[in-house]
Parts: structure tokens; sequence; C-alpha cells
């Protein structure tokens, strides 16, 4: 998996985004096996370590949890995975917003932009 990491943001952040992003998607399944430390670290090109801080917030958040000799497992929680797809979701909007108003429009015409796109999609 080739990852292009933003310099600007740590890159377990990001790596955790992306497993979050997995989870909330279905890629991870409630109580899936998570892979090692070592293979996630191969598979993002990073530091072990930069893993194991990832998972380690995800298991502090909740969405993941540790068992001793077994590894790590995807939680089984719906409301903790919505409740993630909504956090997810609401940091989205608020990046477009902050973007449409920096092009000098109306959070309200950026909401109109969004409705429209929406429409235009649901043709296709």
């Amino acid at each position: 998996m080739s990852v292009d990491f933003n310099a600007n943001i740590p890159i377990y952040v990001q790596v955790m985004n992306d497993i979050q992003r997995k989870i909330v998607k279905g890629t991870y399944r409630p109580n899936d096996k998570i892979e090692s430390v070592r293979d996630l670290a191969i598979q993002y090109g990073v530091n072990p370590n930069t893993i194991q801080r990832a998972l380690q917030e995800l298991e502090r958040e909740g969405l993941l949890r540790s068992e001793r000799t077994t590894g790590r497992f995807i939680c089984d929680d719906p409301e903790r995975i919505q409740l993630c797809r909504k956090n997810l979701a609401a940091q989205f909007a608020e990046e477009y917003l902050r973007n449409v108003n920096s092009i000098g429009m109306t959070a309200e015409e950026g909401m109109d932009l969004l409705k429209e796109a929406s429409r235009n999609r649901r043709k296709e």
C-alpha cells in the first residue's frame, strides 16, 4: 500500500484516520482481528513505533480492543462505530466550509452547492 502522507499532520494521526475510515466503511468488521504492528508498519511504510502509537490511540477511543496473547480486534459496539462515522463526517464538513469561506463564499452558498451536487449525483 502506498500512502501519501501530509507533512503538516503527524503520521500516526494519518494512520489512525485511515484505520478509522476502514472501520466505519466496513473494510474492518466488528470483532475482526487487525493486522500486527509489524505488518501494518510494512503496509504503511512507517516505523512500528508510529503504528503502535496509532493503535494505542484507537484503543483509547474504544475502536480497538487488545487481547494479551491474540492481538487487537475491532470493537463490536455499533453505536461507537456510528459515532466515529458521524465525527469523521463532521470533520469533513468543517473542512469543506473552511475551504468555501477561504474563497469568499458563505456557508449558505456552500450548502447550496452541496445540495446541487447531491441532486446531480442522484441523476447519474
